[in-house]
């Protein structure tokens, strides 16, 4: 496995665990009546590489599933990350 792979591997695998454990933290303190994550933050969080964690914690945690923008928001996310990764794939495996 090459080194620029095996970091972005690795980095997805980071944000996915972070972007789990904060939507986690924000339904906790959604249910204790505390200071919360912005939307905003929770969707950047997503779009910049953590969907798949975004979806899990979404359906582990009930939480922010009847909110539009994420119901339908995240799962557009990761289509499109799902896209590009596909692009890259094909693009930088033919050249070999």
């Amino acid at each position: 496995m090459s080194p620029c792979l095996q970091t972005a591997l690795y980095y997805l695998l980071a944000v996915n665990l972070l972007t789990f454990v904060i939507y986690g933290i924000d339904k906790y303190k959604a249910r204790h009546n505390r200071w919360r994550v912005r939307e905003a933050s929770l969707l950047l969080l997503a779009a910049l590489g953590g969907s798949i964690g975004a979806l899990l914690a979404m359906r582990v945690f009930r939480h922010k599933t009847q909110h539009k923008k994420f119901r339908y928001g995240v799962p557009a996310i990761l289509l499109v990350q799902l896209v590009i990764a596909a692009f890259l794939y094909y693009r930088y495996t033919s050249m070999v």
